[in-house]
């Protein structure tokens, strides 16, 4: 079995619900759903796109720890609770990642967790040298 490397954005919910950021496995980066909250706990980002954003930068951080980039991002899961939002949805996966062009899941949920919370990303992408 490959080591698995674990990784944390230092949000308190990962040490109380029992689960990593993101862990790296052999070649590959796998992120936890994340959405736009702080430290603090909340929410960042007036709508999809600007939580999108934000997200994005936590995991793009996260993503470095690993040795790997949000430019090696192969797949994005989104959870969105309004299908209001997809058009957001859609011009945040084109601005960022339409250069690479990973494989895109979007589902629309009836809620997620923290107030005012419209959406949850998952990334996955390959790890350093091997990209």
């Amino acid at each position: 079995m490959p080591a698995r490397q674990h990784f944390s954005s230092g949000n308190i919910w990962e040490q109380r619900a029992g689960f990593s950021r993101a862990i790296c496995v052999s070649d590959t980066v796998y992120t936890a759903g994340t959405i736009a909250v702080d430290k603090e706990g909340k929410t960042q980002g007036a709508d999809c796109y600007e939580q999108c954003i934000y997200i994005c930068k936590l995991l793009g951080g996260i993503l470095e720890q690993a040795g790997s980039s949000l430019q090696n991002v192969v797949q994005v899961r989104a959870y969105l609770v309004n299908k209001k939002d997809a058009s957001d949805f859609t011009r945040f996966q084109r601005d960022v990642f339409g250069d690479i062009r990973p494989v895109a899941t979007c589902v629309i949920v009836s809620g997620l967790f923290g107030e005012g919370t419209v959406v949850e990303l998952e990334l996955v992408a390959v790890d350093r040298a091997q990209a």
